[in-house]
């Protein structure tokens, strides 16, 4: 087993528990349709979520051609697909009694879902510049501009349906240039 195998086990799995728990919420909504009023922006703001769990999946196979890892670059990989995970657990709300605004619980959950994303934009330079050596403005000017969107979700979360279209825009840019 390569020291890549061993190392990117820790984020499989944290990414695999991010899809398994926007799955299930999204599952627990379905079972709860009747008690659920549906917003379409709850819902590309989760497949957005989703773009970047699979995008950092799929980057993280480009890293099997570094050879020795620093301890460094496994806890900024790690702190990475934790935030992704806080990021997709915030993302759908969790059904309760009565009924539920997704739109309104958006609101108040999108903002952890956003700040676990701004912490994630944070471990993007690390990544390009130090283990992929990349060039450092652009891997510094596409992360700032996720920064900028999430710390808008953030103080201003009424703007929700807003900030999910950019969201997805901006998701779908980010993969298109890193895929």
């Amino acid at each position: 087993m390569t020291q890549h195998e061993y190392i990117f086990i820790v984020i499989s799995i944290t990414l695999g528990l991010a899809i398994t728990r926007t799955l299930q919420n999204w599952a627990m909504i379905t079972r709860a349709y009747s008690r659920v009023i549906f917003h379409w922006s709850s819902a590309i703001w989760t497949f957005s979520i989703m773009l970047y769990v699979l995008q950092l999946w799929w980057i993280g196979w480009e890293l099997r051609v570094i050879e020795e890892w620093a301890f460094l670059d496994f806890i900024v990989l790690v702190f990475g697909s934790s935030c992704i995970y806080g990021a997709a657990e915030m993302a759908l709300p969790a059904p309760k009694e009565g009924v539920m605004n997704m739109l309104k619980e958006s609101q108040h959950l999108g903002r952890l879902s956003a700040l676990s994303m701004l912490l994630y934009y944070l471990v993007g330079p690390y990544v390009n510049i130090v283990m992929y050596n990349n060039a450092i403005l652009p891997s510094i000017v596409v992360p700032s501009l996720g920064v900028l969107l999430m710390a808008l979700v953030i103080m201003f979360p009424v703007r929700f349906n807003l900030w999910s279209i950019l969201f997805v825009l901006y998701s779908l840019s980010v993969l298109f240039l890193t895929v």
